[in-house]
């Protein structure tokens, strides 16, 4: 049994993740921001001791709570899978939110990854999920894909690292994914082709 803790994961790519490893007989704590869907979460999933953990990680305040339960409770494995998008031009969409999606996408992310990587035993897996974004352009989500870029890149970085001492990091770039991101970033499930969609179940195994 391994102890795996996965941020984002109320719901999407996240909810799908911890369903497959509890289903293995594996523990998972669950990291989002609102508790009423974590509970509902937490008693979907299949076996025994799973928990979960409130936190907003685009707070300082609250991604320090997050590192400090991860530097104090060996996890096997952290799936940094939090994450918000946002559709529009550069220029008309308030530089506070953009800078907030930055802190969530990248800051909280980097922080988490530091405190696992830290404690981090042969065998453990640290998993940041980025997305195809993260190695091309997007005019009209100027910002999530330029942090999705520095995931991907960051990513490399840390799997070079660790490689050698065993633990392992992969950074995941899914493609367009049939949750409630698009319509949550401001966008539509309509902005990309059907053909192309995979669901979070897909993602996830």
């Amino acid at each position: 049994m391994k102890k795996i803790l996965i941020t984002g994961a109320s719901e999407g790519i996240g909810l799908e993740l911890a369903k497959l490893f509890a289903g293995k007989g594996d523990q998972v704590t669950l990291v989002a921001r609102n508790k009423d869907k974590l509970e509902k979460a937490v008693r979907a999933l299949p076996g025994a001791g799973n928990n979960s953990l409130i936190a907003d990680l685009s707070k300082k305040e609250d991604v320090h709570v997050i590192a400090g339960n991860i530097s104090s409770n060996h996890y096997d494995v952290l799936i940094n899978n939090a994450g918000v998008g946002m559709y529009g031009r550069f220029d008309e969409m308030p530089y506070h939110e953009q800078v907030t999606m930055m802190n969530l996408n990248m800051v909280s992310l980097t922080v988490l990854s530091h405190a696992f990587i830290k404690q981090a035993r042969r065998g453990d897996s640290l998993v940041n999920i980025a997305s195809t974004l993260g190695t091309t352009s997007f005019p009209g989500a100027a910002v999530y894909a330029a942090t999705k870029a520095y995931v991907t890149n960051f990513s490399e970085s840390l799997w070079w690292e660790n490689k050698k001492k065993g633990i392992y990091v992969l950074g995941f770039s899914p493609g367009v994914t049939a949750t409630s991101f698009h319509k949550t970033s401001g966008g539509s499930d309509e902005l990309f082709p059907k053909a192309i969609t995979q669901t979070p179940q897909q993602v996830a195994a």
